[in-house]
């Protein structure tokens, strides 16, 4: 990692410790403030300085240097890249890969893939997720690059102070939309599932819904309707684990192909849920990214039968 960051004229009126502008305008966890402390390389104006005696003002670059140790394997494998620039990339992730290397599955994911793709295009990136999809979830994934922007994307409550001024202040950084298919058609054509979810108490991979589980939210929309069953368009007000698949379970209507919480699998064998839209704003530099992905033709086929 290597990132130059210039104090604007109403971030450091008066001059502030690296430490407390780094953390508080630019997005630099604890964890990895304690990183660059450690092993990594402050420079002020181009002037190496010690990390926990210096200050900056305004008119003064930071650059920090980093050496990222990474344990995840490159492994070449197509990839769908849908948007990249210096700060994140967007992917659309196929049916039947995981998006992070697990114990079990170490060398066939989008993180070994990405750092192939990195090496090369000569990139000295580590591999910064910022959420994931199940396995056999289709559909857009964003990656940061930097990983004070993967800290800020998933610590809502961070704020980037200097970008974000002119953003109120309680705007997400990140809005998932998805599709999905299930069996029957939905009392109402829109609504709100807002139950908390928590784990099963018999299962490390299952999710309840729970009066002691954490807070949840999920709209839906119904879109179309054929031959008995529902396309339906959701947006995630939060992001717990399996959310979607739990909260439709819930009310009655699991997904398609989504045998862990009661979907059949008579026309689809996967679970039918695809992320279909990607909206990012990056506190780094107050831009948007916009993204989307078509439905995959297999939930198309799935639909019409």
């Amino acid at each position: 990692m290597n990132i130059t960051y210039e104090v604007k004229d109403n971030e450091a009126l008066t001059p502030v410790s690296v430490r407390a502008f780094l953390r508080s305008s630019c997005g630099v966890s604890h964890g990895l403030w304690r990183r660059l402390k450690w092993n990594g390389t402050i420079l002020v104006n181009g002037e190496k300085v010690k990390a926990t005696m210096a200050t900056v003002k305004a008119g003064d670059k930071i650059t920090c240097i980093l050496e990222e140790e990474s344990s995840i394997v490159p492994t070449k494998m197509p990839l769908d890249i849908r948007y990249e620039d210096d700060y994140l990339i967007i992917l659309n992730k196929p049916n039947g890969i995981l998006v992070h290397p697990t114990g079990g599955d170490h060398d066939n994911t989008l993180g070994n893939g990405l750092k192939y793709y990195y090496q090369l295009t000569g990139q000295d990136i580590d591999f910064h997720p910022v959420h994931r999809l199940d396995r056999n979830t289709t559909g857009l994934v964003v990656v940061a690059k930097l990983p004070q922007l993967q800290s800020a994307l998933t610590q809502p409550g961070s704020r980037i102070k200097g970008n974000m001024q002119k953003h109120n202040i309680t705007q997400k950084f990140f809005h998932r939309s998805y599709f999905a298919l299930i069996n029957g058609i939905l009392p109402q054509r829109e609504g709100i599932i807002d139950l908390p979810i928590a784990r099963h108490p018999d299962s490390i991979i299952q999710r309840i819904c729970s009066p002691d589980g954490q807070y949840a939210e999920t709209h839906y929309e119904t879109v179309a309707v054929n031959n008995g069953k529902s396309l339906i368009k959701l947006e995630l007000k939060t992001g717990r684990t399996h959310q979607i698949r739990v909260h439709l379970a819930s009310i009655g209507y699991p997904l398609l192909g989504d045998d862990l919480y009661g979907g059949n699998h008579d026309v689809i064998n996967r679970q039918a849920l695809h992320a279909y839209h990607l909206e990012v704003f990056n506190p780094l530099n107050g831009e948007t990214v916009s993204v989307y992905s078509d439905i995959p033709q297999d939930m198309i086929q799935a639909f019409y039968k």
